[in-house]
């Protein structure tokens, strides 16, 4: 049986890590991975990381859409790994 795992994350950064921590470490096939916007309009995130972060002497950014959450879904077939991804969806998420 499939069981379909949803997590939102504050930071493009952090879906993506989440995405690779699906392929690397539980062998998910990327094409089995779905990253898309939380809400309704194209998103970065919520907040600023990384390319989307000034640099330290620059002013603000406000060229990234900044408007809410990146989802990362993925249907698991492996019942014994349910638990597993969830824990580590959210460890990314927290950090």
């Amino acid at each position: 049986m499939s069981t379909s795992i949803e997590k939102s994350f504050a930071t493009r950064a952090s879906a993506e890590l989440a995405v690779e921590r699906l392929v690397q470490e539980f062998g998910i096939e990327r094409t089995d991975v779905f990253v898309s916007s939380a809400g309704d309009e194209n998103s970065a995130g919520d907040q600023p990381s990384g390319g989307d972060a000034p640099a330290p002497l620059e002013e603000g950014r406000s060229d990234g859409a900044l408007t809410g959450a990146i989802t990362v879904s993925v249907d698991v077939n492996d019942d014994s790994k349910v638990e597993a991804i969830r824990s580590a969806l959210d460890d990314v998420a927290a950090n």
